[in-house]
């Protein structure tokens, strides 16, 4: 497998795999992790605990490092440590069941590094609210650098991810530099969105997609007739679903498809696949404020892709990692088949032959990373550094 697998369980892999690709450092990270390779032998839920204590942990040090450096006047190195801090943190997070004693402290203090990240090391992002319906979305806005009117991308998290792992999937940095910005949300059931207002899942994603782009066409940096849509792992579901019934998009794309999660479900239930999170059902109940099992499943029902694609009619790139253990490859080619109106579709499906071949390309996301950022390039009128 191309994935780092330290632990015996797919879970745990995959959360050390994701916190590598978002800028951790390998000795740190098997510094936290020799500590607890035993307890992973329990399953993928029983030791995370100990998960948490050894991560959050090595944030707190790196906190205590950023600290000595800003008392130095070294800002530019305090946010380094503070960004890393803010990964340990979040991974730390979210490995724990809804409820664990920590989990909303941890998330607090994750959050507040990141922020203070930001402002000592005069970063290109941020903070926005984007308002709902009910209550907000948070988010943060990357602009692409130069002068006038620029393209700009919705970047949406999946089932467990938050806007800071967007962040540092470094698809913004990657898109500002072919002169398009990028908003990465928090959308209801994820981030903070989830975690401190409660709001949950909607398979409708259009809802809260368009007041995203509600929010683009009022900034006088952003050309509103070039604003694209892509998500990552169930973003693959909310991302062509907004697409299909917000019309103002010019361009979509997914970073894994995820045609029928619904039924990806019923496939969970007979133990088919790999779960994301450790505790995964107490998770989707929680993300889908579902009171249990059936009205979580009914809750869940519309998020099935099945006979909305072709309203799509705007260019649409569907990504997938060939040993995705989570989510069938066959969905992807769903996807692509179904977007019968887009006039350029396109389908990548990723191989040993170059890498990203897991879960959203959780062994080696610069494939994939790269892909989507000369996809809006080429379709929001961008810059892929042709001469």
């Amino acid at each position: 497998m191309a994935l780092f697998e330290y632990f015996p369980n797919y879970i745990w892999n995959l959360s050390v795999a994701i916190a590598m690709e978002s800028g951790g450092k390998i000795g740190e990270i098997v510094d936290m992790c020799q500590p607890i390779k035993d307890a992973a032998n329990s399953g993928a839920d029983a030791g995370t605990p100990q998960f948490m204590k050894q991560w959050a942990a090595m944030g707190d040090k790196l906190l205590e490092l950023a600290a000595e450096d800003e008392a130095k006047g070294r800002n530019f190195s305090a946010s380094n440590k503070l960004e890393r801090a803010s990964l340990y943190l979040i991974t730390a997070e979210r490995m724990q069941g809804h409820g664990h004693p920590g989990r909303k402290e941890t998330f607090a203090k994750a959050r507040e590094a990141f922020d203070r990240s930001t402002r000592l090391g005069q970063l290109n992002r941020e903070r926005v609210e984007i308002p709902l319906e009910t209550g907000t979305m948070p988010a943060l806005w990357t602009r692409a650098p130069g002068d006038g009117p620029k393209p700009a991308v919705v970047f949406c998290n999946g089932l467990d991810s938050n806007k800071e792992l967007l962040y540092w999937t470094r698809l913004p940095e990657e898109l500002a530099r072919r002169g398009i910005s990028t908003l990465c949300v928090d959308q209801p059931g994820s981030g903070e969105a989830l975690r401190l207002q409660g709001l949950p899942v909607d398979p409708h994603s259009e809802s809260w997609a368009s007041k995203a782009v509600d929010w683009l066409e009022q900034q006088p940096d952003v050309a509103a007739d070039k604003i694209g849509m892509t998500g990552i792992s169930l973003g693959g579901h909310f991302a062509p679903r907004a697409v299909a019934y917000e019309p103002r998009f010019a361009s979509g794309a997914v970073w894994g498809a995820n045609h029928n999660w619904r039924e990806v479900q019923d496939k969970r239930m007979e133990r088919e696949g790999e779960n994301p999170v450790p505790h995964y059902w107490a998770h989707v109940h929680w993300a889908f404020g579902a009171e249990g099992q059936e009205d979580f499943l009914e809750k869940s029902t519309d998020m099935n892709l099945n006979g909305h694609m072709d309203r799509i009619k705007v260019p649409f790139l569907v990504t997938h990692g060939a040993n995705d253990r989570q989510i069938s490859p066959g969905y992807a080619d769903d996807l692509y088949d179904q977007l019968v109106n887009s006039p350029r579709r396109e389908k990548v499906v990723f191989t040993r032959r170059e890498g990203g071949v897991e879960h959203v390309g959780a062994d080696n996301m610069a494939y994939g990373l790269d892909l989507l950022s000369d996809w809006f390039a080429e379709t929001l009128g961008g810059n892929t550094g042709a001469a």
